[in-house]
């Protein structure tokens, strides 16, 4: 009698006329629609466009490595004769080829902004970065001698669970990589840092879902450097 009674008196919450079975559950807080007119809203700046799988770019051939190596004479600047920076850029020797095409694509869509990258790439074809990416994953990553491995922090091993933050490696491992995810190991320490406060402030954004955006934003500025340290010093 009294789920009756109530049904009577609390209308519609959308003030939409609705089906007996809809605006039962409706009026009961079991159900939420939608206003029709609701407009999707979408964001004011570029957004990535690459859609990722594992597998993408799997099976380069060597033809592709060697067009690549011929372009890449062009990014020896600031990321090294043989893809290892010493002007705290990306080192991209050994990096996965999926997350160096989505980079790539992402600064000439304008996904991702730089003012550097940009023109850079403005030139380049979808077949080019492929070649690109495949030449710099072909190339050794980076190796330590073992003297500057440490402990990982606690917000590399196991996240911040309270405040939404995933671990780090479960993106950025070895076991656990995710698609698109990059290899971040002997990566210079100033330009993780910058990527993360990047995200943080939104400065960046061509994560997709937001994913980055939403950890870096919950991270203090005490875990942003020790994870920038970590992966720094730790390959």
């Amino acid at each position: 009698m009294g789920f009756l009674i109530g049904f009577v008196w609390l209308p519609p919450r959308d003030g939409r006329d609705q089906g007996l079975w809809a605006a039962i559950c409706n009026a009961a807080g079991l159900l939420q629609s939608a206003p029709a007119s609701q407009p999707i809203v979408n964001a004011d700046y570029p957004v990535t466009r690459v859609s990722i799988t594992p597998q993408m770019l799997d099976g380069a051939t060597a033809e592709s490595v060697g067009r690549g190596a011929t372009l890449a004479l062009r990014c020896t600047m600031c990321h090294g004769a043989r893809g290892l920076s010493e002007a705290n850029s990306p080192n991209l020797a050994g990096e996965y080829p999926v997350a160096i095409y989505k980079q790539l694509a992402d600064f000439k869509s304008g996904a991702r902004a730089s003012a550097v990258m940009a023109p850079l790439v403005g030139g380049l074809s979808d077949a080019d970065m492929r070649d690109l990416a495949a030449y710099y994953a072909y190339l050794p990553r980076p190796s330590g001698d073992g003297a500057s491995v440490n402990a990982a922090p606690g917000i590399v091993a196991d996240g911040a669970p309270l405040r939404g933050i995933a671990p780090c490696g479960a993106c950025h491992g070895e076991l656990a990589t995710k698609a698109g995810a990059a290899w971040l190991g002997g990566q210079p320490v100033a330009y993780l840092r910058g990527q993360l406060e990047a995200f943080a402030t939104g400065a960046r954004h061509n994560d997709i879902s937001g994913q980055m955006r939403n950890v870096a934003r919950a991270m203090t500025p005490q875990e942003i450097d020790a994870a920038s340290r970590f992966y720094a010093e730790n390959f």
